[in-house]
């Protein structure tokens, strides 16, 4: 799928819903953003090695340790992850059925301070892992949210979430978690300006899916008149689930080449290296950086591995560094995102401009 082609069709479909009074999405007339034209290789040959490595977790296996690391290891990831990967598909179901104009109210106008807290706070508040918090801030983008506020949103997202809040506090205490929730959302608000800034100068374009809200659009009013119109049958969720999956695919894609990239170097890698080389220094800060930006952690696996750099090394900036830069230099998210934008300048500026202020705050902490 081109993203030239992807970004034209988006823009038609803006353009189309200015002329539409009543706010529809193509989506609901059973359009779609989505070209057919091509067979999508690396989803399908991903998916393909994603499940032949989870039904080898279950077969005797010859002594080949590297064919069992592999099962182990594409088993392990899938059972941590499947439900935020369901749960984010679920809910780009539901967003491809919420006109735009709610949406973009809901988190306030792009460009603005107010639009970038509020895309925060919706990322510290949504209870999802990293994978599927990347399937909702696409969707945030194709409804019109802008660049900036897609960033806060990620970056505010991944580990902030009620239940893994909880976990870290069990592991590490309540202080450093605290700190911890406080200086991720420093990040996500300095980041998402940053990126506001660098579009009012063009260096990176606006959203071309942004739609203005029209002057009688009255949220809480025409959010009952909607709600009440919408028949809670089986064929809305059946529509919803079809939606969801449909336009997840182009992050679906992405994660499942991350597990199987992942697994492989997992195969490559002791995991004792963590306890011997992420010490509270400046080398093994940066070692904890390189670390985090090649091993693919969902965010169940990345707070106990947080934690241990706590606990184990002595190294709370490290532990930091884990967390936040496994966000930001995420190669799945990096690639949704350029695919999302169209524009590789765009996905590569988000580690360019948080990981030095991850560092920064990192070291402070050592």
């Amino acid at each position: 799928m081109s993203e030239h082609k992807h970004s034209s069709c988006c823009h038609t479909e803006q353009n189309n819903e200015h002329k539409n009074h009543e706010g529809h999405d193509s989506h609901e007339h059973g359009g779609s953003c989505h070209p057919k034209d091509k067979t999508d290789w690396l989803l399908w040959g991903s998916s393909i090695l994603v499940a032949l490595g989870f039904v080898l977790y279950f077969l005797p296996l010859p002594d080949i340790a590297y064919l069992k690391s592999y099962a182990d290891g594409v088993y392990e990831l899938v059972v941590r992850m499947w439900w935020g990967v369901l749960i984010g598909i679920v809910m780009v179901g539901f967003l491809s059925k919420v006109p735009r104009e709610f949406v973009l109210a809901a988190l306030g106008r792009g460009g603005s301070f107010s639009g970038i807290a509020r895309s925060v706070l919706a990322g510290v508040l949504l209870d999802l892992c990293n994978h599927g918090i990347l399937m909702v801030g696409a969707k945030l983008y194709e409804r019109g949210a802008s660049y900036g506020q897609v960033v806060a949103f990620l970056v505010a997202s991944p580990w902030n979430s009620f239940s893994l809040t909880l976990v870290l506090v069990a592991l590490i205490g309540l202080k450093w978690t605290l700190a911890f929730i406080f200086l991720s959302v420093v990040i996500a608000l300095i980041s998402g300006v940053a990126f506001d800034m660098l579009e009012r100068r063009g260096v990176i374009a606006p959203n071309p899916n942004k739609v203005d809200i029209r002057d009688d659009f009255h949220f809480w009013r025409d959010a009952k008149a909607g709600l009440a119109s919408v028949k809670w049958d089986r064929a809305f969720f059946r529509d919803v689930a079809k939606l969801g999956l449909h336009e997840s695919r182009m992050v679906l894609r992405w994660i499942l080449f991350g597990i199987v990239l992942a697994v492989v170097v997992r195969m490559l890698m002791d995991g004792n290296m963590f306890e011997s080389y992420f010490g509270p220094t400046l080398l093994g800060l940066l070692a904890t950086v390189g670390a985090a930006t090649i091993i693919e952690v969902c965010s169940e696996g990345s707070t106990p591995l947080a934690a241990d750099l706590i606990t184990r090394a002595n190294a709370p900036g490290n532990s930091f560094a884990f967390l936040m830069t496994g966000v930001a230099t995420d190669y799945t998210e990096i690639m949704v995102l350029k695919s999302v934008t169209g524009r590789w300048l765009n996905a590569l500026l988000l580690p360019a401009i948080t990981v030095p202020q991850v560092i920064a705050i990192a070291y402070f902490l050592n």
